[in-house]
């Protein structure tokens, strides 16, 4: 887990040892693979296809950044892959890891700088 982002308007800094910091309205992920910026943290208004992160739902009022394709970013390799928050009804979101406030929250209190967020597929039985 790289660091924390989180809605101020919406709930206080969530208690971490890992980086914190308040989002804004106008911050997103750069999506687009031909851009030089893919998957980095971009300012909006952007020209490049990405993801708003100020969203109107409630699944990014706290995100993870995890170590997903950012040492070195490889183009066409995915981007925006956090931990956030989950629907009501966990339904599959577009390649992140989704879990309920409380149960995000908990980990981040108990998460240290070296913890490692490991992502497996499923067993389809």
């Amino acid at each position: 887990m790289r660091r924390v982002l989180y809605r101020p308007d919406r709930l206080s800094a969530p208690t971490t040892p890992l980086p914190v910091a308040p989002l804004t309205p106008n911050d997103g992920w750069c999506d687009d693979p031909a851009d030089p910026l893919y998957n980095k943290p971009v300012q909006l208004p952007y020209t490049g296809r990405h993801e708003e992160l100020w969203r109107v739902d409630d699944l990014y009022d706290v995100i993870v950044v995890i170590g997903h394709n950012d040492a070195p970013v490889v183009a066409g390799m995915g981007s925006a892959v956090f931990m956030h928050l989950a629907n009501a009804d966990y339904r599959p979101t577009q390649g992140c890891v989704a879990l309920a406030r409380q149960d995000l929250l908990d980990i981040l209190a108990g998460a240290r700088p070296d913890t490692v967020v490991e992502i497996a597929a499923a067993a389809v039985l």
